[in-house]
């Protein structure tokens, strides 16, 4: 289960990637337009472009689920052909259109008149959604890819069926899902309306569900409790319209202001945790993934490409991450720092909010700040030495040497066929993956393993580092080598 999450994470990466540089231009567009998320006429050169940045970094901010469908669906399958894309993208298009707000008040007229199933079904396109519609997709083309159909269905053979069959899972999934998905939601509504008479407490509890719910896109359904009038409440509404803790019944802002201290400064102290603990000669890829992401979550509170970069990779480091919000949650209400945001709890919106009348003692921030960036560092720092946990820069890849591996035999086919033979012929091999200089394979069993014979083919070394797996180092060619041996299987 592990090394498929770890593979998960690693398929997300090119996707990831994409959003930093958005959030920052988000951010400086909602610096020089504040009208954009707040209202308001716009009018004049600066704002029109803040208000053009705005748009342009929201062009894929908005549309992250979709690169979670492409990136999945790609990174999972066997060969990262764009026909699992495709599927992929066929899958999220069904799901998301059969369990949209107007097809299943249609299909069940008893939804429309439950609010609570209506707002589960209105938040469906989600990053869970989008990972599942990826696996869907990448699944069937692993399995279906090479399907041979009678002569008069023959123009739908191998990769042409891939996608109506992911089509057909997707509609499977959505029934499951028009039953499941607002039971789902409607628990954590009634767990957040739990949560909300327990003060700073239930404040630190609602941080860190916030947090720990993100891969499911249902964090979504606490922010409906704690930021808007869904029941009552409404934090951000209520914080945004100018009100006081006078006019409400809670402390305003309360649900909010937790979240600056983490987003702006304790996602750059882990970001630095990550740096230093990279295995040598990855930090720079490292640097360049992580920076980034540490940059946009302080800028503007989008934290999506430091949280992808690592949720699966490290689920474990997230439990912690996301709990560190709840500390921090619980510290920032007992202090009486109080700001909101209309976007996210990044620097633009702390210095927008900090004129409202709910503000309170903002220059906390500073004592704050520094206090989630050290702790946020030491915590990340040990965790990840003590437990190696497999963070960027930290993966099982090759080490540097590997990659001055010279393979001896530039006949690929013959390679490949050599090292197949070695590992007990194609029905033993379950699956085939490669990274920079390795061969990653997936066996049945162990015994049929002949690492002479492997050796021969003039690879460099053979790693067994389970009876389930072996490694084949191979050495800058091996993505020659994976591609004949796939023909093969």
């Amino acid at each position: 289960m592990m090394k498929y999450l770890q593979k998960l994470g690693k398929s997300l990466m090119l996707p990831v990637a994409c959003l930093p540089i958005c959030g920052i231009l988000m951010g400086i567009g909602y610096a020089l337009c504040p009208a954009t998320m707040q209202g308001g006429d716009i009018a004049g050169f600066l704002p029109k472009l803040g208000f053009f940045l705005v748009k342009a970094g929201g062009a894929l901010i908005d549309n992250m689920a979709i690169l979670f469908v492409i990136g999945v669906g790609v990174g999972m399958s066997d060969d990262h052909d764009g026909t699992s894309a495709l599927a992929a993208m066929a899958s999220w298009l069904m799901i998301t259109n059969l369990l949209s707000v107007g097809t299943v008040t249609t299909i069940m007229p008893s939804i429309a008149e439950n609010a609570e199933k209506t707002l589960a079904f209105s938040a469906i396109a989600n990053p869970f959604i989008a990972i599942l519609s990826g696996i869907i997709g990448a699944s069937c083309y692993n399995k279906f890819k090479n399907t041979k159909l009678p002569e008069w269905m023959s123009f739908f053979s191998g990769k042409r069926c891939v996608a109506i069959i992911s089509g057909v899972v997707a509609i499977v999934a959505s029934a499951i899902l028009l039953f499941v998905w607002p039971v789902i939601y409607g628990l954590l509504l009634a767990l957040g309306n739990g949560i909300v008479g327990l003060g700073p407490v239930g404040a630190g509890i609602y941080a860190f569900l916030n947090r720990l719910l993100i891969p499911t896109g249902l964090h979504h359904a606490l922010n409906n409790v704690f930021w808007f009038d869904t029941v009552g409440l409404g934090d951000l509404t209520h914080f945004w319209a100018g009100q006081t803790s006078a006019d409400v019944s809670w402390s305003l802002g309360m649900y909010m202001s937790g979240f600056f201290p983490c987003m702006m400064f304790g996602i750059p102290g882990a970001a630095l945790a990550m740096v230093h603990t990279a295995k040598t000669g990855k930090q720079k890829v490292a640097i360049g993934l992580v920076a980034s992401a540490a940059l946009c979550a302080f800028v503007c509170g989008v934290t999506e490409p430091f949280e992808f970069a690592f949720m699966f990779l490290a689920p474990g480091l997230y439990v912690v991450y996301a709990l560190l919000y709840g500390l921090f949650t619980v510290v920032t209400v007992l202090l009486g720092f109080r700001a909101g945001f209309s976007f996210s709890a990044g620097a633009t919106d702390l210095v927008f909010s900090a004129s409202l009348p709910a503000a309170q003692s903002t220059w906390l921030i500073l004592p704050l700040g520094l206090a989630a960036f050290v702790v946020f560092y030491l915590v990340f720092r040990f965790v990840i030495v003590k437990f190696d946990l497999k963070t960027p820069g930290r993966e099982d890849d090759d080490v540097e040497a590997e990659k001055k591996v010279v393979l001896s035999n530039d006949n690929f086919t013959q390679v490949a066929s050599v090292i197949l033979e070695g590992l007990g012929g194609k029905g033993n091999v379950t699956s085939l993956d490669n990274c920079i200089t390795r061969l990653r394979l997936e066996i049945k069993d162990y015994t049929k393993v002949d690492e002479k014979k492997i050796k021969s083919a003039g690879v460099a070394g053979v790693m067994r580092p389970s009876k389930s797996t072996v490694q084949v180092i191979v050495g800058t060619k091996v993505q020659f080598v994976a591609d004949e041996m796939k023909k093969m299987l």
